[in-house]
């Protein structure tokens, strides 16, 4: 008996000496990896800033926020680099001269693909509608209910990167401005051409805090009613008056309102930004991984169940307190891969190690 207890006492030390070797491991392999990663000395590729290692709380922090941006938890990131502004037309259109790519919203739309994500039974659309085209924003004459998307956001043959607002429009003077109508995988074949990637949500907020303290906004804690100068966002009352006060009813060009800490521009407002996380309402109570997350391996929308959804984040020029408040640090929005619209764009990162 007393063999057997010293036995089971032995095997329980050396369980124990082994796991604290592992997590040793562990922690060494983080710390070589952030020495390395906060080298003063390295320089960033043209066009991108260093974004140091760090930990910080993900997650909602006034009464503005979200259910699904709890519950807050610490969650830790490697150093990488990231795009000082986002993508520019001038960008993309390089990428396509280069490529010969042809974007989502410039090919027909696949019904086969589409009804998966609908309700059973749910009618093909004439196959007028089943053209190429994207979502383009139309202010309403007044008020309306900012539950129903559809008031504002109207389908529009023809609109794509190219044509902003649809036939008729170009990009003559709009060339440092940040490309739009793109969906993720437009997104992802950029990034890929350019060697580089697309954020995770962690990486995203983490860089929009600017090297602050717990900050709401990238820009501090300035209230929005006060920070027309700071950012691309609606001032007035959505979706039917925008007073401009920042000086621009559509997307403005890159840097034309002040960076942030890390020297990043457009974290808040002028367009949202994909990110490669897939969307879950429940993502933050899943404690899936706190250091360097990538986020869920399933979708969920419980307004959409059937669609898969993943994450943008950053707000656009619609976004106002009023309605989606979409340029605080934690909000989190969400659409299908598949989607683009006239106030949608991205930026990339890329490893400091690849």
């Amino acid at each position: 008996m007393h063999s057997y207890k010293k036995g089971i006492v032995g095997r329980r030390f050396t369980i124990f000496i082994l796991s604290v070797f592992i997590l040793a491991a562990l922690a060494s392999c983080k710390e070589e990896k952030a020495a390395i990663a906060d080298n003063p000395d390295i320089s960033p590729p043209q066009g991108m800033v260093y974004i140091p290692a760090g930990s910080f709380l993900m997650g909602g922090k006034t009464e503005q926020a979200q259910p699904d941006e709890f519950p807050r938890r610490k969650v830790g990131v490697s150093a990488f680099f990231m795009d000082v502004t986002e993508v520019t037309n001038a960008d993309f259109e390089a990428f396509v001269k280069a490529t010969g790519y042809v974007t989502t919203a410039e090919r027909p739309l696949d019904w086969e693909v589409m009804k998966q994500e609908l309700p059973e039974g749910t009618p093909k659309p004439p196959d007028s509608i089943l053209q190429p085209g994207s979502l383009v924003f139309h202010p309403t004459e007044g008020p309306v209910d900012l539950r129903d998307l559809t008031q504002w956001w109207e389908w529009t043959l023809g609109a794509n990167w190219r044509q902003p607002e649809g036939p008729g429009s170009n990009l003559e003077g709009r060339m440092d401005h940040p490309v739009v109508h793109i969906a993720l995988e437009d997104a992802r074949a950029y990034a890929e051409w350019a060697g580089k990637r697309l954020p995770t949500e962690a990486e995203w907020e983490w860089a929009a805090m600017g090297g602050l303290d717990d900050p709401i906004y990238p820009w501090g804690n300035t209230p929005s009613t006060d920070a027309a100068e700071k950012a691309n966002f609606w001032q007035g009352v959505f979706p039917f008056r925008n007073d401009k006060t920042d000086g621009y009813a559509g997307t403005a060009p890159v840097k034309t309102y002040p960076a942030n800490g890390y020297g990043l521009f457009d974290m808040a407002g002028n367009v949202w930004e994909w990110c490669q996380d897939k969307y879950r309402a429940d993502a933050y109570e899943m404690q899936s991984g706190t250091f360097d997350p990538a986020g869920p391996e399933e979708s969920y929308d419980p307004a959409e169940p059937l669609a898969e959804k993943y994450v943008v984040r950053g707000g656009s020029f619609l976004c106002s307190d009023s309605y989606c408040s979409g340029y605080r640090v934690s909000r989190r929005m969400r659409t299908t891969a598949d989607s683009s619209f006239g106030h949608t764009g991205f930026r990339c990162v890329r490893d400091i190690n690849p």
